[in-house]
C-alpha cells in the first residue's frame, strides 16, 4: 500500500495485471481511465476499485499523457522504457512528484487473486466507485497516519487495514438497492441458509452432512436442501465441496504446508482423498496446482 502525491499535470499508466487495486481519494481530484468503458472521476472521500488484469490510467485529466508506467512486479518505467530508478520515491511508502502536492491518493494492490476472494470479486464490474455522499469510511484518516510509519510489523498492519477497507467497500457496494450480489452472499441474510453458510465457512473440517446442518439450523433435511438450493443455486454438499476445494487451492498457493496438513484442515482424511476430490473439481492435481500458483503473475 502506498500514498501517491502529485502536482498537476500528472498521469500514470497501470499495466501491472494486479487482480485488484483500491484507490481512496484523500485530497484533490483524479480520473481513472480504463482502456474500455467509461472514465471515472474521483473527488475527496471517493473510493474506486479496479479489477485486473486489464490496464488503465490514473491522471489529473484524461488528456494528460502518461509520465510513468507501472508494470508487473512493481517495476516503474518512463513511457519510453527507461527505468525510473526511484526518481519518484518521496519517502516511506510515498510516491509521486511532490510530497506536498495538491493531489493525494491512498492505493492498495492485491497481487494475487485467491479462490475464496475470487468468488466475490467476479461479481464486481471491472471498475467501480463509491462516492463520499454514500461512503464514509473511518479507516481513511487512520490509514493516512499508519502508511508513513516505519516500524516493525507495519506491512502486516497495513495489509489487515487494506483487507478491512475492501470488506467495508464491498458491503457498501452490495447493499445498494440495485446491486447484483452473488447468490451465496445474498443468502447470508437468510436466517436458515445464512446460518448454514457460516457454519460451513467457519468450520470446513467438520464432517458435515445435510442432516447435521439441518439440525443446527432447526429445520428438516428436505427443507434445508430445498431452501439452500433455491437461494444459493447449488445443494449444501456441493457448496461445501466447492468451499473446501477453494480453501485448499489458496493454501497450496500461499503456504508450504504438506498435502496431509491441508487435507485435514479442509475436512479430508488423507492427502489421497483430497487429491482425488481436487482433481475432479480443478482438473489438475494439487501438486500441479501448487506449481502453477507459484509462478509470478
Amino acid at each position: 500500500m502506498i500514498r501517491a502525491c502529485f502536482e498537476p499535470p500528472w498521469s500514470v499508466r497501470i499495466e501491472d495485471r494486479a487482480p485488484l487495486t483500491v484507490m481512496v481519494m484523500v485530497r484533490g481530484e483524479a480520473w481513472v481511465i480504463p482502456d474500455r468503458g467509461r472514465h471515472l472521476k474521483l473527488r475527496p472521500g471517493d473510493l474506486a476499485i479496479a479489477r485486473g488484469p486489464d490496464p488503465y490510467t490514473c491522471a489529473d485529466d484524461p488528456r494528460t499523457a502518461p509520465q510513468a508506467l507501472i508494470l508487473p512486479g512493481a517495476e516503474c518505467h518512463y513511457p519510453d522504457g527507461r527505468a525510473l530508478n526511484g526518481s519518484m520515491d518521496l519517502g516511506v511508502r510515498t510516491w509521486g512528484d511532490r510530497l506536498d502536492g495538491p493531489t493525494v491518493m491512498l492505493i492498495g494492490t492485491y497481487l494475487w487473486e485467491g479462490e475464496i476472494s475470487g468468488r466475490l470479486l467476479k461479481a464486481l464490474p471491472q471498475l467501480l466507485s463509491l462516492t463520499a455522499d454514500v461512503w464514509n469510511c473511518p479507516l481513511t484518516p487512520y490509514l493516512m497516519d499508519e502508511i508513513v510509519r516505519d516500524e516493525p510489523g507495519q506491512e502486516v498492519v497495513l495489509d489487515r487495514l487494506l483487507d478491512l477497507l475492501v470488506i467495508a467497500a464491498l458491503r457498501a457496494w452490495f447493499s445498494r438497492p440495485e446491486a447484483e450480489a452473488p447468490a451465496w452472499y445474498a443468502a447470508l441474510a437468510d436466517p436458515v441458509v445464512g446460518r448454514v453458510l457460516r457454519l460451513v465457512q467457519d468450520d470446513p473440517a467438520h464432517p458435515w452432512t445435510v442432516a447435521s446442518l439441518a439440525a443446527k439450523a432447526g429445520v428438516s433435511r428436505a427443507a434445508l436442501a430445498r431452501r439452500f438450493t433455491e437461494l444459493v443455486g447449488e445443494p449444501p454438499m456441493s457448496y461445501l465441496t466447492g468451499w473446501r476445494m477453494a480453501l485448499a487451492a489458496d493454501a497450496l498457493r500461499d503456504t508450504d504446508d504438506t498435502l496431509d496438513s491441508i487435507a485435514r484442515r479442509v475436512g479430508y482424511g488423507s492427502a489421497f482423498a483430497l487429491s482425488s476430490a481436487f482433481k475432479r473439481v480443478y482438473g489438475v492435481s494439487p501438486q500441479e496446482r501448487r506449481a502453477v500458483g507459484r509462478v509470478s503473475p
